[in-house]
């Protein structure tokens, strides 16, 4: 993964946070348009990685997300 852009679309969420929560046996997130964009880039950016056992990214309530929020990893999973 490209550290440098990751960094970029994580500062991204810095400045437009998430909220994410459980809601009725379902997970909600919400946000203004710029943080699904960042979040967008994220998945971009892992799905084109080469290196899939080491790739994640931890989301962070009170940075990324709003303090309410749970911390979020997204992780990837070895295609079966």
């Amino acid at each position: 993964m490209n550290y440098d852009l990751a960094i970029m679309a994580l500062e991204g969420l810095t400045r437009a946070p998430m909220r994410i929560r459980v809601e009725g046996g379902g997970v909600i997130i919400e946000g203004p348009g710029a943080s699904f964009k960042e979040l967008a880039r994220l998945c971009l950016l892992m799905g084109g990685s080469q290196n899939v056992a080491e790739d994640g990214i931890e989301l962070q309530s009170g940075t990324h997300l709003t303090r309410e929020s749970p911390n979020l990893r997204l992780n990837l999973a070895q295609d079966s």
